[in-house]
């Protein structure tokens, strides 16, 4: 564990930042490079992926503040130099830019469903390096753990993030950061085979909240809890969330594989009714 590569002078150049940068690099990158191929402009995918990176970092940074109590009870530390350094909330960020990628494509007058599919390997892929940073920088930890992967993090990730040290814990930044790579290599190979618009991007919303609500359950770091949901529940935010995004994928994946459906089945039978009268 790394959470710092080296300073400039007293400046602290960190890991978590770095991979962080990685991240919206790669997804802006594999972004643009799948529009262009299914024919949308680049100039327009550019400009939509750093709208959507800055929508992505404010809405992190505005579920963290409803979740985290140290903030909500003390909102000066929103202006703390932690704060502004921290990741945020990963929902939080997505919410952030369906929400801004929605009424910019509106703007630009890209189609919804087919932008989304290019945009979802790239999320994929930032999801695998996000994580790494989170397991360089020591946060988001898992639970203590007797398996033989189980991890154990040095004093200086207990102090920069509070991470418990002489114990091992389970290295849920790695479980969800190579499952979310193994998911970026299926969308890749599904985007070029996909049945219908939105099929890409609705997969990796279920398969995503899937993963999440999978890997909360050994989750050990403290997450707060929105209007009391989760001491309700007894599931996490994270899962409560997952829940209403992978409901709503599935949903909206049947539905539109069946209308799908249904305009092939239209699209052949008007084919061979005309076939028919022209002999």
């Amino acid at each position: 564990m790394y959470p710092e590569l080296f300073r400039i002078g007293t400046f602290p150049i960190n890991t978590y930042g770095v991979f962080l940068a990685l991240a919206f690099l790669c997804a802006i990158l594999i972004t643009v490079r799948l529009a262009a191929r299914d024919g949308l402009p680049r100039e327009k995918i550019y400009d939509l992926s750093l709208w959507m990176l800055l929508a992505a970092l404010i809405g992190s940074k505005i579920l963290m503040f409803f979740v985290e109590p140290e903030y909500r009870e003390n909102p000066l530390q929103l202006l703390s130099l932690d704060f502004l350094r921290s990741g945020g909330v990963f929902y939080g960020g997505l919410l952030g830019a369906i929400l801004a990628g929605y009424f910019l494509m509106r703007r630009y007058n890209l189609p919804w469903w087919k932008t989304a599919d290019a945009c979802a390997p790239g999320i994929a892929i930032g999801n695998f390096f996000g994580r790494q940073g989170c397991f360089a920088a020591g946060c988001c930890w898992g639970k203590p753990t007797s398996l033989p992967w189980g991890v154990q993090f040095s004093e200086l990730g207990h102090q920069i993030t509070g991470v418990p040290t002489g114990v091992h814990l389970h290295p849920t930044q790695f479980y969800e950061s190579f499952a979310m790579l193994t998911v970026f290599f299926l969308l890749l190979w599904l985007h070029q085979r996909r049945k219908f618009d939105g099929q890409v991007i609705l997969l990796y919303a279920l398969l995503y909240s899937v993963i999440r609500f999978a890997v909360e359950f050994v989750r050990g770091d403290p997450r707060g809890d929105i209007l009391g949901l989760s001491s309700l529940s007894g599931l996490s935010t994270s899962q409560i969330i997952s829940m209403v995004v992978g409901i709503c994928a599935l949903v909206l994946l049947i539905t539109r594989w069946r209308k799908s459906k249904s305009s092939t089945i239209a699209g052949t039978g008007g084919r061979v009714a005309s076939n028919a009268a022209h002999a």
